[in-house]
């Protein structure tokens, strides 16, 4: 089974991308972020295309922000949206949709940005995450929780921890609650693969960061220990943030019990550029 985890920043934006990315790479399972669509706008832009290549979709998405999705072609049972006493800011953000695919459950999750330290967003984000937990430490043994999690887990996975001092997605707190939600059990499963290799999942639009490979892994597949133990390959698309219109995010994609592409690597095409000095690039919002 395929598993595949990405943030389209606008699905209707993406789509010219998304449906011949389907064809090419054939996940059996994809968990979209930031869809930024209400879930009647999200089926008649989709679903007869969807359906058409035999997935079934849980979609959670609102008007213009958020949102959340899973397509499956590996069954879609036991569909939750939202997450038990998650908090609101003010009202409850579609966030989270939870569904059983092929004996697993998965959970597609847009966790919120925090914005800065000293925001009541970021405060949220924490609580948030402590929701996410318990609806994780209540389910399934075997279970995934795949989408972007708005954290670097560790220096590593940021292009430069210099350039972030000050920044969320970075600061301890953040990475405690990340912390929290594996110690149930859960496999970074890229990085476990991977330890050494530099792999980013995102890049920011502006100043060409994409281009001098400065990012951040914040795109995570997260499986618990009898899922993590059929991984076979677990790796980013860096393919699909290339060209005309993309996201700022590449899809990582898992494959679980045979990978129809052998196990390639953690980046798939290559980074294109070298690590930078540390200190020496700042990110596009600094003074």
């Amino acid at each position: 089974m395929r598993v595949a985890t990405w943030n389209v920043n606008s699905v209707k934006q993406r789509l010219p991308r998304l449906l011949p990315w389907l064809d090419q790479r054939r996940p059996d399972v994809v968990c979209l972020q930031e869809t930024k669509l209400a879930d009647q706008a999200f089926a008649d832009l989709l679903g007869e295309e969807l359906a058409a290549r035999g997935y079934e979709v849980a979609a959670h998405g609102e008007p213009r922000w958020n949102g959340v999705a899973i397509l499956s072609r590996a069954g879609l049972d036991d569909v939750v949206t939202g997450l038990a006493a998650a908090p609101g800011f003010p009202h409850q953000e579609a966030r989270a949709v939870a569904a059983t695919c092929g004996g697993v459950r998965v959970h597609s999750v847009y966790v919120p940005n925090g914005r800065t330290p000293d925001d009541d967003h970021y405060r949220y984000k924490l609580e948030w995450l402590a929701a996410l937990r318990e609806v994780v430490r209540l389910g399934p043994v075997e279970a995934m929780v795949c989408g972007d999690v708005n954290i670097a887990p560790a220096d590593a996975d940021v292009f430069d921890p210099a350039a972030y001092e000050g920044q969320t997605h970075v600061t301890p707190p953040e990475r405690a609650a990340l912390a929290g939600l594996r110690e149930l059990g859960l496999h970074d499963v890229v990085r476990e693969r991977w330890p050494e290799e530099r792999v980013f999942t995102y890049w920011d639009y502006r100043a060409g960061m994409f281009h001098k490979d400065l990012g951040m892994r914040i795109d995570l597949v997260l499986a618990s220990d009898p899922v993590a133990g059929r991984v076979r390959a677990a790796w980013v698309d860096r393919h699909a943030r290339k060209g005309t219109g993309p996201s700022d995010h590449a899809p990582v994609i898992v494959d679980l019990d045979e990978a129809p592409d052998g196990d390639i690597g953690p980046v798939v095409p290559p980074p294109s550029a070298p690590a930078p000095k540390r200190g020496s690039v700042k990110l596009p919002q600094s003074p």
